[in-house]
């Protein structure tokens, strides 16, 4: 299961606070192991023992006021903890000296100097510490050539493989943090880009009924009232006339106005929300569609699906679907066209919709979209626009027409977290 950025932080923080705790206990552990072997293995007199124990004891205060009183080793200054290593391994040698089983005392030196700030200091006290523990290979009383290069082989070597590690795990530490920086930058954009997109549905949805208002208005003012206005006007006509004939002309115009109407007051309330949407997805919306527009007007339509079908939320279909809707509408008024083709993509963070036909065409700088006075091309634009997508109109007389829009891919799960 991969974790959130703020789990990986919080495990690594737990990693290096047990890491720093170890250290803050290994000088005595080991001191206390040297000790322990020092007594139970060396055959030095009982008096020596306990001189040298007394040293060991001596060691571990000096450590716990120098290294173990000290708050933060990683804030600490490079002078203080230097001098802490520089006391320790003093001790580490003069107890060296007494038992070399005080070696793994020493080693502890490794360890610390990782908490010197620079790298000369760090390579300093790495060298340091190896120039102690190694300091029984040679007979410093009389010294032979053999041994004293051996040791200084073997110091240098030992410094510049534990100093090129400390080197490597700062660098790998500081990747892993730009790592964890830039996931926290990621999901901290991901949130605000997610506040941003609701702001945009939001205002979207509001200035969706808007427009859905200002559409019925509309159409009721042209058809349904127009209808009415011609139904009177048949019947006053009618009532007015002593031909039979022409009463029952005007009564049939009047019947025939009437069922008009009426299928315009059913069409207007049946726009007034997607059916299709409440009960599937928005492929299988833009199917249905289809397919209702290619048996109204006997024009194949072919729907092609790319990426992966995810739900997104409401807003987002909705105004694919409605734009779909208004360009097949417009296909069927102006186009005359032999096919059509709808596309639907699914990206990463987009959605893109292209309706396309092979119809005649037009300039879509001369439409009434262009000087202000349409509504499908500009209503289309408009709904695009409140979701901060992009649409476009291509054509060309004689050459079809290409209606796109790109849209947020905003998922389902953020409607249903607000």
């Amino acid at each position: 299961m991969e974790r959130t950025p703020e789990e990986l932080s919080e495990r690594h923080s737990r990693i290096e606070g047990a890491y720093h705790r170890l250290l803050d206990w290994m000088p005595y552990a080991t001191l206390a192991l040297s000790a322990t072997l020092s007594v139970l293995i060396g055959r030095q007199p009982l008096g020596f023992q306990l001189q040298t124990l007394g040293l060991a004891a001596a060691a571990a205060v000096c450590v716990y006021f120098a290294y173990t009183r000290i708050p933060s080793k990683t804030e600490a200054s490079g002078s203080r903890i230097g001098l802490h290593l520089f006391v320790m391994l003093a001790f580490g040698a003069a107890l060296m000296a007494r038992d070399m089983l005080f070696f793994i005392f020493v080693i502890t030196g490794f360890f610390h100097a990782g908490y010197l700030k620079s790298m000369p200091m760090l390579v300093a006290g790495i060298g340091t510490s190896s120039i102690v523990v190694n300091s029984s290979i040679v007979n410093f009383t009389d010294p032979e050539p053999e041994g004293v290069v051996v040791f200084m082989v073997v110091v240098i070597v030992q410094t510049l493989a534990i100093s090129s590690g400390f080197l490597l795990n700062e660098k790998l530490v500081q990747l892993r943090t730009q790592r964890e920086e830039a996931l926290l930058s990621r999901e901290a954009a991901l949130q605000e880009n997610a506040g941003l997109h609701m702001q945009l549905l939001t205002q979207a949805r509001e200035a969706g009924i808007l427009d859905e208002r200002q559409r019925m208005a509309r159409d009721i003012h042209d058809t349904v009232a127009q209808g009415l206005a011609g139904i009177i006007a048949q019947l006053h006509a009618a009532d007015g006339t002593d031909d039979e004939s022409q009463r029952r002309r005007h009564l049939a115009s009047a019947a025939d106005l009437a069922r008009e109407s009426l299928a315009e007051a059913r069409r207007t309330v049946q726009a007034i929300g997607p059916p299709t949407l409440d009960t599937a997805q928005l492929p299988e919306a833009l199917a249905e569609v289809a397919a209702k527009w290619s048996q109204a007007h006997d024009v194949p339509v072919e729907l092609v699906l790319t990426g992966d079908a995810t739900p997104m939320h409401p807003e987002v279909e909705v105004t694919l679907l409605r734009v779909t809707q208004e360009a097949l509408t417009n296909a069927a008024k102006h186009s005359k066209a032999g096919r059509v083709g709808i596309t639907l993509s699914y990206m990463e963070d987009q959605l893109a919709l292209d309706v396309r036909d092979d119809g005649v065409g037009f300039e879509p700088t001369k439409t009434k979209a262009a000087k202000g006075n349409g509504y499908g091309i500009a209503a289309m634009r408009q709904r695009v626009g409140r979701l901060a997508g992009s649409f476009s109109v291509e054509s060309e007389p004689g050459s079809g027409t290409v209606v796109s829009a790109i849209v947020p891919a905003v998922p389902q799960a953020v409607a249903d977290a607000a």
